[in-house]
């Protein structure tokens, strides 16, 4: 291997080059800022700095998750990490491979105001830790982290003390090959239990979550020999997208139509899933029925519900194998499929009217109306808040590699700062983002410029119901006074031209219209504001 004489930090800069990682997120301070100049000036990296340093690692898990690859950030030491707890948390939650370069104070001054025990923190977030153990081995430590990321599949931070900086090292390229080739099938009285079930099934039906992604046509060929429905997890939205007899999301948020037909299975077949209590109705959607479960981490297999029977495999590896022994004992297919209205399947019911109070515009409605004219090849992206789940119901996403939920840690405010990291993983692609008012106040405003400063095509539809909404339902519920959860905020398509964008605000049908025409019409980051009566906004379907 060549070897080069490097300083410390020039040495971290060529080794995140040397995984042909082109793209960095990251806030610059005493800890990281040599490093983020040698890897733009040296290497011609993209840096995108944010305003926050939580949205780094945002913006490196949004990157991560359409990219299929290692996001990595980058952010200095103390109230810098203390930022990016949430982010971290989000990340680990979701299962999303990412590596936080994470600048540290000095040891031989623990009087330090930014000193803290980040290793703690870091553990306290469930990510990962790495600690650079001497400038020499900046290399191997870099390639550890981004190995341990993409075994572990979760965030890692790696700790570089500010001392090492300009210490003068010798550089050896190290990258450690990921041996991740699907696992061996399963066999033995597990699959033959399995097996056994779904040969049995009247109407069974083949339900793909998150970890399934990528394994469609297999799940499908399985479906298609048993006749059965298929429908997605909310995270593998949009998986099965034209399937006659996709049902979309199974759960709280299946359709009246699709609800029905899962009430009326015997089997369920889940790959990929840890079957969520969403995911079950709370155990309704379960209840006396055989659910096999295939998941290839055996933690996932029981972590929600224990199934009748489960096989700790790949998911396309075991659907292919699952169709051959189907095939050797000549098991005909259940015919379910023929009792299904397919339209019923998908079809959520419309809005009920598209009236509203004045200055407000019906949600449903609106949500109609904007799915006929959003990009249709955009990666989508949600933020959480009470407005979520009819926006994950009624706005569709291309693929599930496309579709982006950021409620792995029911945070809000941390949706636009995926969106943005998706965007430098497919920059020819229009983004597409869902937020409340309180979310966007959280976090989006943070980093609507950094959108513009980049010049990203993004749509951000703030909906804006002025008030904290999840909360202010269950005052209402109780006939007690919501007025703690309502807010004067200002107008948020005024702050988007301030930031830098466009912007329309929505507050009757026509302005809608007018909303339509800006989607069409754009030259940059735009905000849609739409006006909602928070006594008028769906409730959460959870």
């Amino acid at each position: 291997m060549a070897e080069n004489k490097f300083h410390f930090f020039q040495s971290i800069a060529q080794s995140i080059v040397d995984h042909e990682i082109h793209t960095m997120f990251g806030l610059m301070g005493d800890a990281n800022l040599f490093m983020v100049d040698d890897y733009v000036r040296s290497h011609g990296g993209t840096f995108v700095p944010v305003a926050h340093e939580g949205s780094a690692v945002l913006m490196a898990l949004g990157y991560s998750k359409v990219s299929e690859s290692v996001g990595v950030a980058t952010v200095t030491h103390g109230p810098g990490f203390t930022n990016c707890i949430t982010a971290l948390t989000e990340g680990v939650r979701g299962h999303q491979p990412m590596v936080l370069l994470c600048g540290d104070t000095p040891v031989a001054t623990p009087q330090n105001l930014q000193n803290i025990d980040q290793r703690e923190l870091a553990k306290a977030s469930g990510a990962g830790f790495e600690q650079m153990r001497t400038p020499e081995t900046a290399s191997q430590d870099v390639a550890k982290a981004i190995y341990r990321a993409r075994v572990e599949q979760r965030p890692i931070v790696l700790n570089m003390p500010v001392e090492f900086m300009w210490e003068e090292v010798t550089h050896t390229k190290n990258v450690y090959p990921v041996f991740n080739d699907p696992m061996t099938l399963s066999e033995g009285n597990n699959l033959d239990e399995a097996i056994g079930m779904i040969a049995s099934a009247k109407r069974p039906v083949v339900l793909a979550g998150g970890g399934a992604i990528g394994s469609d046509q297999n799940l499908i060929a399985l479906a298609n020999r048993l006749e059965a429905p298929v429908a997605t997890t909310l995270k593998a939205k949009g998986m099965f997208n034209g399937h006659p007899y996709n049902m979309d999301i199974f759960g709280t948020l299946s359709t009246p139509g699709a609800y029905d037909a899962i009430d009326k299975a015997d089997c369920i077949i889940a790959f990929g899933s840890s079957l969520h209590h969403f995911t079950t109705d709370h155990g309704a959607l379960v209840k006396n029925k055989r659910v096999v479960l295939i998941n290839n981490n055996i933690t996932e297999v029981s972590k929600n519900f224990h199934p009748d029977a489960a096989l700790v495999a790949d998911a396309a590896l075991t659907a292919d194998n699952i169709v051959h022994w189907l095939d050797e004992a000549e098991i005909p297919p259940s015919g379910f499929t023929k009792e299904l209205d397919t339209k019923a399947l998908i079809s959520h019911p419309p809005a009920s009217t598209q009236k509203s109070k004045e200055g407000t515009v019906n949600f449903i409605y609106a949500l109609e109306e904007l799915e006929k004219v959003l990009p249709k090849d955009r990666l989508l992206t949600t933020d959480g808040g009470r407005f979520m789940t009819e926006v994950w119901c009624r706005i569709s996403a291309p693929n599930a590699q496309s579709f982006i939920t950021t409620t792995n840690f029911g945070s809000i405010g941390i949706g636009l700062q995926h969106a943005i990291g998706a965007g430098f993983a497919a920059p020819a692609r229009p983004l597409v983002m869902f937020t409340g008012d309180g979310g966007f106040m959280m976090g989006g405003i943070n980093e609507f410029n950094t959108a513009v400063r980049m010049n990203q095509d993004l749509i951000v539809i703030v909906c804006n119901d002025s008030a904290y909404g999840a909360e202010h339902i269950q005052f209402i519920d109780r006939d007690m006074n919501p007025s703690l959860t309502e807010f004067e905020w200002p107008c948020f398509a005024d702050v988007a031209v301030a930031l830098g964008g466009q912007s329309v605000l929505v507050t009757s049908n026509e302005e809608l219209e007018t909303a339509i025409t800006a989607i069409e019409n754009r030259s940059g980051p735009l905000l849609i504001e739409l006006k909602l009566d928070p006594e008028d906004v769906p409730r959460m379907r959870a």
